[in-house]
């Protein structure tokens, strides 16, 4: 007989509840600043801004691979971080802050991008807030050399940590951006649900899964479908969620190609039903992004994605290609069901995954990484497996392949970048010619 978990909603996760509700998107930033001054300032900006939105704390690198002295030491230094210092600034000073944001109700998630993540846990729970992101494999295998037994353990405990000091308390998988502009996205769901099920063994129930935009609509829609298809086979008993990332390669500089990619990614969220999309700003390619240029984002993101029309029931071939919707569904089972066939705890199922490269992400240099596999850009702009390595996949080897070289994986990281500022050139110039062709033009 099945015990069902009935989860309880923390803030976090009872606001993207409430936009569920309302058919509405949830639009998230990713800024983070060192003061307290200006993080106030950023979380009261987006709790004003013109679209349903949660505030996001972002950590700096000290704190990332706790050199919390470091850190403490440039707050004293007046020195400029790369994100907020939670740690360093001590729970009560980060409580304290949100309050005088006038953020207290704003639902807050604390991103980091540590493999070894008890004292940003702590921190987040002396400070008064439940949710936070990562995963034992997503912030190991890009981020660091901690091996992945380490970090392994270390999610395990600070897991248990979490759901133990908060109720309701709410943990996303990083594990759909692995090197995201380079992976295809059967791995990206397959190691999304996997991190999944990892949270809930060690005692969360409320989950949200996460996928990189990549290079072509259609091939993203078919994986956020395989995504929430396989999360509601394995992840019935929890509150889940699915979070798409703006594409996190390298963005167009032009404005007009920029805001073109970033309303691509409101209204695949849209067109697939995602909960909550965690935008990036036109302004990247450039600078740091501003306080306004984050609000700019969210506000352009949510705009978009309410005229998009939302589809009641998505058909598997609506989008005429369902060929390449079922080899993503199908390739990502396999990869989920082999690593949960290795051994029931997942601690030690996804550490002999990688050691067996059953799980193997292309260009990932981490030493518990096989790195056998290997991914191209097809004709058409899609992700494709080049090798598998020993993954349990069946691949189809280009006719006559060479090795990628460095500029083959150069064009592949610039693809979009280039296909959306050419758009915005070419827009640019016709409108210019219809304006020297128009009636009256001296």
């Amino acid at each position: 007989m099945t015990t069902h978990h009935t989860p309880r909603l923390g803030r976090f996760a009872a606001a993207v509840a409430e936009a569920r509700a309302a058919g509405e998107l949830l639009v998230q930033p990713r800024m983070g600043f060192s003061t307290l001054t200006e993080m106030a300032a950023g979380l009261n900006a987006v709790g004003r801004a013109q679209a349903r939105t949660v505030g996001t704390i972002t950590l700096d690198s000290y704190t990332r691979v706790g050199d919390h002295n470091s850190a403490r030491r440039a707050l004293v230094e007046g020195a400029e971080l790369n994100g907020f210092p939670i740690v360093a600034h001590g729970g009560a000073a980060t409580r304290a802050m949100i309050v005088g944001a006038g953020a207290e109700g704003l639902p807050i998630q604390v991103r980091h991008g540590t493999p070894l993540p008890l004292g940003v846990v702590e921190a987040l729970i002396d400070a008064g807030l439940d949710a936070t992101e990562g995963g034992p494999v997503s912030y190991c295998l890009p981020y660091s050399r901690t091996p992945l037994n380490e970090a392994v353990r270390a999610w395990a405990h600070s897991c248990e940590v979490l759901a133990e000091n908060v109720p309701g308390a709410h943990l996303e998988s990083f594990g759909g951006c692995m090197l995201g502009q380079l992976c295809p996205p059967s791995l990206l769901v397959a190691l999304s649900v996997l991190e999944g099920l990892f949270f809930r063994q060690h005692g969360l129930y409320s989950i949200s899964l996460s996928y990189a935009q990549q290079t072509d609509f259609t091939q993203d829609v078919y994986a956020i479908r395989a995504l929430r298809r396989l999360a509601a086979e394995h992840l019935g008993d929890t509150d889940w969620h699915v979070v798409l990332y703006t594409y996190m390669g390298v963005f167009p500089r032009t404005p007009h190609g920029a805001l073109e990619l970033l309303r691509r990614s409101a209204r695949l969220a849209a067109h697939t039903g995602t909960e909550r999309l965690i935008v990036k700003t036109p302004a990247e390619a450039h600078r740091i992004p501003t306080i306004g240029d984050n609000v700019q984002a969210l506000e352009e993101a949510w705009a978009t994605a309410r005229t998009t029309p939302h589809p009641a029931v998505p058909a598997d071939d609506e989008d005429g290609d369902p060929e390449l919707g079922l080899a993503v569904h199908q390739e990502a089972r396999v990869l989920v069901e082999a690593v949960l066939n290795l051994h029931p705890n997942l601690d030690r199922a996804l550490r002999e995954a990688f050691r067996l490269g059953i799980l193997d992400v292309p260009y990932c240099l981490h030493a518990d990484n096989a790195q056998r596999a290997r991914s191209y850009l097809d004709a058409e702009g899609r992700l494709r497996w080049l090798t598998v390595g020993r993954m349990p996949l069946p691949v189809v080897q280009r006719a006559g392949a060479a090795p990628l070289r460095a500029d083959d994986l150069l064009g592949m990281l610039s693809h979009l970048q280039r296909t959306f500022d050419r758009q915005a050139l070419t827009g640019h110039h016709r409108q210019a010619a219809r304006r020297l062709t128009a009636p009256g033009t001296a």
